[in-house]
């Protein structure tokens, strides 16, 4: 168990990391906090995924001066959600969606109900660079997961989704 929460503990300290590098763009909260969140997701399982990508985007939210406000929870919501999705698929072996599915939840899908209070021109102007982020994030958490999934069954944290 200790094992487990130090692993948490590191993939929310690199999604913290990766909070600071943004995305220019007017949001200010697009950032590649979201491939630890991924690797977290693959190694740990669904529920350690949603918390480092709930609480990553929220860290994320925080650096970049909130322009959203409130809405900073809806879409930490949304992170999560996609976390735990990830997680869900990829621990069916299907490595290759998990991230597909990602990306296009994270691209196109979160930022649809923010057409309700920032209307449909706002939606359209954030996809190009939430495109740009996931798809950066997807391609690290990617690159990075076969070693982390290695290390933490060596360290005897067990992979059940690997």
């Amino acid at each position: 168990m200790t094992r487990r929460f130090a692993w948490i503990a590191v993939c929310l300290a690199l999604s913290v990391i990766g909070s600071f590098i943004k995305l220019p763009t007017f949001v200010g909260s697009i950032a590649l906090d979201s491939a630890p969140a991924l690797v977290a997701a693959a190694v740990l399982g669904p529920r350690a995924g949603a918390a480092v990508a709930g609480l990553g985007h929220l860290v994320s939210a925080l650096i970049g001066g909130w322009p959203l406000g409130p809405f900073h929870w809806l879409v930490a919501l949304e992170m999560a959600g996609l976390g735990a999705l990830f997680a869900a698929i990829y621990g069916r072996g299907w490595k290759l969606g998990s991230a597909v599915v990602f990306f296009i939840g994270n691209a196109f899908a979160a930022p649809l109900p923010l057409a309700v209070s920032f209307g449909w021109p706002f939606v359209f102007a954030v996809i190009p660079p939430l495109s740009t982020a996931a798809a950066i994030n997807v391609l690290i958490a990617m690159a990075v997961m076969p070693a982390a999934i290695r290390l933490a069954a060596k360290a005897g944290v067990g992979a059940p989704h690997a």
